[in-house]
């Protein structure tokens, strides 16, 4: 899609109006789901960094906010309250260690993979909006991920190694809860020009590599 076209592509805008307000409905619930952790939350750095977190999404929602009124978008949400109420429900419901994997592997790390799929054919205001937020999930990622790899390290090899093995299944669980709230992805991914077998094949390879390095012995 040529990058001109795109405001006055109506197709492509009530899409990226509808994945952008998707995006910004799960920044709210990671927002939420994290504020709710910190209490029970193994250490106080682990806290400061869930407070951080929690600060990170709070300034994602309100610069997807300011950006989709600029953008005309439809603010109706595209997860019902009730949908919105079982996300935080699963969350609310996990043992640390599950909490870290679902959070951290599936929505932040492989949710980003995703959304970095659609920047280059976005129109220039919804890339600038990205920028901070797909920034800021870095440093999310990364500290989730490194908790990941100290709670396993801490487990009899056996048991990690089962556990590493059964991360695939909890990620194909959330993916077909997702897909189970009606919300037909492909086709939002495919009116703003991108190839979602290809997002789906950037996804599974960032799954593999994520699954890799953890994996991998830890340094004492």
């Amino acid at each position: 899609m040529n990058e001109l076209s795109h405001i006055d592509n109506e197709t492509y805008r009530v899409a990226m109006g509808r994945l952008l307000v998707m995006y910004t409905q799960v920044d709210h619930l990671i927002m939420r789901a994290c504020a709710e952790r910190i209490a029970t939350a193994p250490n106080d750095n682990i806290r400061i960094k869930l407070g951080k977190q929690v600060g990170d999404e709070s300034k994602h929602v309100r610069i997807q906010h300011e950006w989709m009124h600029r953008f005309g978008t439809d603010m109706t949400p595209v997860f019902s309250e009730q949908q919105q109420a079982m996300f935080l429900a699963h969350f609310r419901s996990l043992s640390w260690l599950d909490f870290l994997t679902d959070m951290y592997v599936c929505v932040e790390a492989l949710g980003s993979e995703a959304v970095e799929q659609i920047v280059p054919l976005a129109d220039p205001g919804t890339r600038e909006s990205l920028k901070t937020p797909l920034e800021d999930e870095i440093d999310h990622v990364e500290f989730g991920l490194s908790q990941l790899a100290i709670e396993l390290s801490g487990l009899p090899e056996h048991q990690r190694m089962e556990y590493l093995r059964n991360i695939p299944s909890r990620l194909d669980s959330l993916k077909n809860a997702l897909h189970g709230f009606g919300v037909d992805i492909p086709a939002m991914f495919a009116a703003v020009g991108v190839d979602y077998s290809q997002v789906v094949g950037k996804v599974l390879e960032r799954r593999e590599e994520i699954l890799q390095s953890l994996a991998l012995p830890q340094a004492a």
